[in-house]
């Protein structure tokens, strides 16, 4: 496996079609706002994001890197794959231990 940084905007996206929270909202609320005006949504799509919000949590380390613009990701795929590449976003104490690794190798 091979741990990489990719860009956050795609997960971003999908986070809040899928969920109706955008999670890069805190730093950018007012700018947003003035330049994209809320699309409207039917009833049926608004029920189904506030079903899904209310057993989500995004932890506080994954919003940090949503914050930067970067993911650290595993890159899981095995010798031989050309043009595809399968992995997962790091996510709880598997985060913590590589994000611990890399301070390590920048400090060295």
């Amino acid at each position: 496996n091979t741990i990489v940084q990719i860009d956050a905007q795609p997960f971003a996206q999908w986070y809040a079609k899928r969920y109706g929270i955008d999670v890069k909202k805190k730093v950018q609320k007012k700018k947003d706002e003035e330049e994209h005006p809320e699309e409207k949504k039917s009833y049926k799509v608004i029920q189904n994001q506030k079903a899904r919000a209310a057993g989500q949590k995004l932890e506080q380390t994954i919003e940090d890197q949503f914050m930067t613009g970067r993911l650290l990701a595993c890159i899981a795929s095995r010798p031989g794959q050309s043009g595809r590449c399968d992995g997962y976003v790091l996510e709880g104490e598997e985060l913590q231990f590589y994000k611990k690794k890399l301070e390590k190798k920048k400090k060295a």
